[in-house]
């Protein structure tokens, strides 16, 4: 898998330019496939945490040479992106800082600000020299197993806090609170002028609140906030005086509970009504690790290493033709390949599989 992704990432750099993998890993078809093409289940949640994984490691030795840096993982690995950010920072001279705010703001605004069940534990960020980047980041709602998948494209981005995603994946959808949604503007707002309030008058709106009888989507998110708790966080954005949405949802204590109470707030004392629609909106090539289609066939997917590998290499000595005759495959197979039926079916990033249920 890692050779395969190696291969593919640094072909689709030579053809399409960094941006060009960007904008693929961003689209979440052509990320589904590749982990599809990698060998990996199409309905495991392990297909984006292998596949990112791959990628990493495919890459690791030749960042430079292609101006393709990869940071963070699954778990620990994820807390470590930061530092991985500036490390490639000081080799290269890119804008650290820059990214290393990217890169938690995107991960802070799918944990707190789109509040939908799963909880996040995988976050890759890719990035190049010029500062530009990509995000792919997974959570994962334990009651029911399934996962939800992140994308994020910095050329997309105009603002973190208001419909910043490439993209969200995901076969299950239910009312969820989303605080970047266009329509959530008035919340959003509202939500940070509250913040710069002293923390008596919210404490006192949040114990009005508890003992209303609230609209149905209340009695789930009114259930585990304890004003009491959130005094002390109240009182550091009192201090901070947080300049809007991004600045509060960004400060260091401040989490999903926090900013679901003060949207309640917002919401239920000055009309503020923030969004509550879900935001989320493929063909083995090599077979799958669980025998579905059929399984692996390692002989077959050491000749498609090696012809990736030889059109690599020829192409950047100028010899491109096998490159040519990879283009006029896609051209000939690429409509009616797409259309037919075998190639037909539902994007999921899926459950986790039976066994172990881990990925």
């Amino acid at each position: 898998m890692t050779q395969l992704a190696g291969s593919i990432t640094e072909l689709i750099v030579l053809e399409h330019g960094v941006s060009g993998l960007f904008s693929r890993i961003s689209d979440p078809f052509w990320f589904q496939s590749l982990g599809c093409v990698l060998g990996f289940d199409w309905h495991s949640s392990g297909v984006t945490t292998t596949t990112c994984g791959a990628i990493k490691e495919g890459v690791k030795g030749k960042e430079e040479e292609l101006g393709v840096f990869v940071a963070g993982g699954k778990g620990a690995a994820s807390r470590k992106t930061p530092t991985e950010i500036v490390s490639w920072g000081e080799k290269t001279g890119v804008d650290a800082e820059m990214l290393v705010d990217a890169s938690r703001t995107s991960a802070k605004v799918d944990s707190a600000a789109v509040q939908d069940g799963y909880q996040i534990y995988h976050h890759v960020f890719l990035f190049d020299r010029d500062s530009n980047w990509a995000v792919v980041q997974q959570g994962m709602n334990e009651a029911t197993g399934f996962a939800r998948r992140y994308h994020w494209l910095s050329s997309s981005v105009d603002d973190f806090v208001n419909e910043p995603h490439a993209a969200i994946c995901c076969d299950q959808r239910k009312p969820s609170l989303n605080l970047v949604a266009q329509s959530s503007e008035a919340t959003r707002t509202a939500s940070a002028d509250l913040s710069r309030e002293r923390p008596v008058s919210l404490i006192g709106e949040l114990v009005k609140l508890k003992s209303l009888s609230l609209p149905k989507r209340h009695e789930i998110l009114m259930s585990d906030i304890s004003p009491k708790r959130l005094d002390r966080i109240f009182l550091k954005t009192y201090e901070a005086q947080p300049a809007g949405f991004k600045e509060l949802l960004c400060l260091p204590g401040v989490g999903a509970k926090t900013i679901r109470a003060l949207s309640m707030i917002a919401e239920l004392a000055y009309g503020a009504e923030p969004s509550y629609q879900d935001p989320a909106r493929f063909g083995f090539a090599h077979g799958g690790k669980d025998g579905i289609p059929y399984p692996v066939d390692r002989p077959l997917y050491d000749q498609t290493i090696g012809l990736m590998e030889r059109a690599i290499r020829r192409a950047k000595l100028g010899q491109s033709d096998q490159l040519r005759a990879l283009r006029r495959m896609e051209r000939y197979f690429g409509a009616s390949a797409w259309q037919s039926p075998q190639c037909q079916g539902s994007f999921s990033t899926g459950s986790k599989p039976a066994e172990g249920r881990s990925g």
